[in-house]
């Protein structure tokens, strides 16, 4: 019998078992549960490697590279030999090699990757990060790999990317796929999928402000995007279930250069190896 086709409008849900040890927590005191939220908010699930990425996992070549602003060591991996070269980064939960149709078909047309295993995801060390190590992690590897040509970022990928330009990466052109946007609806939506009480979803935005000295809201995508220049090609899918589409359009929106790109029935992975996709990216950044 032929498998199912994965629907891509199906969201990932949080196990009842999570949700019932939110609630618990909740009954016994607001901190706590606020406390274990972030706990959650903060630990990605580390994926072994799918054997579709094995070959770029194989054939690229890895090292250690310490981030000094945040104390931690990330996995990067260089994949190809040309002196063209484009960072890729990948999404919550990913690794390094979740961009791989994408290399490859880089690969192809004369450019070298770089991209890396965020901190506390694939092969990096650590159980907890949030989005200021994406971009600290990213400024660190344009320093001992760059300059990149291009960069290319899936969901909070896309939002580190916009992010780091702002503070400095330096590249041509950047493409964003399946981007978030608002950190606040971010903090909404996953306070709702633990059903837990609109309350806390504010307390969990102070508790990250009050931990780390920043304003989560500076981090929203569209901030970015009103202080950048380079031509952004926003890809986004409009049955994406993790991230709303109105997040893309509204970053778009808000571009100087932007480039709206929206796709139908591909959700938020599926996208990330559709050749309409990636001939779009291509054609985006070979064209002067």
């Amino acid at each position: 019998m032929a498998k199912k086709a994965i629907n891509p409008t199906k969201s990932l849900k949080i196990p009842q078992i999570i949700i019932l040890s939110a609630k618990i927590c909740a009954f016994v005191s607001t901190k706590l549960a606020t406390k274990f939220a972030a706990r959650l908010f903060t630990t990605p699930i580390k994926h072994k490697v799918p054997k579709r990425e094995l070959e770029m996992d194989n054939k690229s070549i890895q090292k250690i590279v310490h981030v000094p602003t945040i104390n931690k060591n990330v996995v990067t991996y260089q994949y190809g030999q040309s002196e063209r070269k484009v960072l890729l980064i990948h999404g919550w939960s990913g690794r390094g090699t979740q961009l791989f149709k994408i290399a490859d078909e880089l690969l192809q047309n004369d450019f070298s990757t770089v991209s890396f295993d965020a901190p506390a995801h694939g092969k990096s060390e650590g159980k907890t990060t949030i989005m200021s190590e994406f971009i600290a992690s990213i400024l660190e590897i344009e320093k001992q790999f760059g300059p990149f040509e291009f960069a290319i970022g899936h969901s909070l990928g896309g939002m580190s990317v916009l992010n780091a330009i702002k503070d400095g990466l330096q590249v041509n052109k950047a493409v964003i796929i399946g981007s978030g946007d608002i950190v606040q609806d971010i903090l909404d939506d996953f306070i709702l999928k633990l059903k837990l009480k609109k309350e806390f979803s504010d307390r969990l935005r102070l508790f990250f402000e009050d931990k780390y000295q920043l304003k989560m809201d500076d981090f929203s995508a569209y901030k970015a995007t009103q202080k950048i220049k380079i031509p952004v090609l926003v890809i986004h899918d409009n049955d994406d279930p993790e991230v709303p589409v109105k997040a893309g359009i509204h970053i778009h929106e808000n571009l100087q250069n932007g480039t709206l790109f929206l796709t139908d029935g591909l959700g938020h992975r599926k996208i990330l190896g559709n050749q309409t996709v990636i001939k779009k990216t291509l054609e985006f950044i070979k064209n002067s």
